[in-house]
């Protein structure tokens, strides 16, 4: 069984990992240009703000690309696919996806994805599934 560390909380990604537990995927925009970025910082690359806002997103993306994973530490652990997502808002975040079977024999890329919660041993992840319509 595989157990996760709680995440770090700072000044700029508490708020992201607040709306986890809720079930709510957040992602950082800036109050000046409106610009979004994922991971938090603590201030806008485009304009250098340091007003910084949380917005939810939907949740709904694209699987840009895709790896299968397995901790070099625990050869006992099971293997899991990470992908980088392109959310709908124009924004990326790398996860892990769920419910499918890790082989290198599948194609993700540009497979729509839709974000779900889990939580492991008290920390809730986002994390994505495959959406139920594909394009």
């Amino acid at each position: 069984m595989t157990t996760v560390r709680p995440p770090i909380f700072d000044f700029d990604d508490a708020f992201f990992w607040e709306g986890a537990k809720k079930h709510k995927l957040l992602i950082q925009r800036c109050g000046d240009c409106d610009t979004l970025r994922h991971p938090p910082t603590p201030m806008c690359a485009t304009c250098g703000s340091t007003n910084n806002q949380a917005v939810e997103s939907s949740g709904n993306g694209s699987i840009l690309t895709w790896i299968i994973s397995q901790h070099p530490t625990e050869p006992d652990a099971q293997p899991r696919i990470v992908i980088l997502v392109q959310l709908d808002e124009g924004t990326r975040i790398v996860s892990n996806l769920v419910d499918v079977e890790p082989t290198h024999e599948q194609n993700l890329n540009d497979k729509r994805v839709v974000v779900c919660f889990i939580d492991y041993d008290g920390t809730v992840l986002p994390q994505f599934r495959l959406a139920t319509v594909q394009p």
